[in-house]
């Protein structure tokens, strides 16, 4: 099977997640700087998921970009990836309810999010990698030979350990979120040499 469809298809439920995101956005019901700023942590949220989704959405691009054909399992494995992704405007409205200092159980499900999504990520590398002609394609060839770098072991990790600590600092997990979003938001390099040396 071609690749189009699944990319129409991702880029499609991609942007309905940032427009949902975005309407969560009230604006102040006053026409004041005060007003607006009373309102920062939640615009600080949108962008913290604003740019995951993007991040999420640049590698996906990327990832296509070296393949050529999907199957099923790589269909069910996008889907895994877009169910995990859609929960983003839940998990991003939720934190903010408990606003300026996000609660512990928020700050905790929209790591636990973040981390599934992440780990999404692992099975629709490797059906790419098996439908493109296994470990000689050129998906397998970019990664060589796996299904990442040193900030695909390092996130989870990460991810794990702001989910832990949700519970007695939530601050602390989302400065860590952050943190993540800061190492992944350039594209895998690998993926951009190889579609540059064509």
């Amino acid at each position: 099977m071609e690749k189009g469809r699944l990319e129409a298809f991702t880029d499609g439920v991609i942007a309905v997640i940032i427009t949902i995101m975005v309407l969560e956005l009230k604006p102040p019901h006053e026409p004041t700087w005060h007003a607006l700023s009373e309102n920062w942590h939640v615009f600080l949220s949108y962008v913290l998921s604003f740019i995951y989704v993007g991040i999420y959405w640049n590698n996906h691009h990327h990832l296509l970009h070296v393949v050529r054909h999907v199957n099923g399992k790589v269909m069910w494995a996008n889907l895994f990836f877009l169910f995990w992704l859609s929960l983003f405007p839940f998990t991003t409205s939720w934190l903010n309810e408990a606003a300026p200092v996000p609660a512990p159980v928020p700050t905790a499900i929209y790591g636990i999010v973040l981390l599934m999504t992440a780990l999404s990520w692992i099975p629709l590398i490797r059906g790419l990698i098996e439908v493109n002609g296994g470990e000689k394609s050129a998906l397998a060839r970019t990664f060589g030979g796996t299904t990442g770098n040193w900030k695909v072991s390092v996130s989870p990790v990460i991810y794990l350990l702001a989910i832990a600590l949700a519970f007695f600092a939530p601050i602390v997990s989302c400065a860590l979120y952050a943190l993540v979003a800061a190492l992944w938001f350039v594209p895998d390099r690998r993926i951009e040499e190889k579609v540059l040396a064509k």
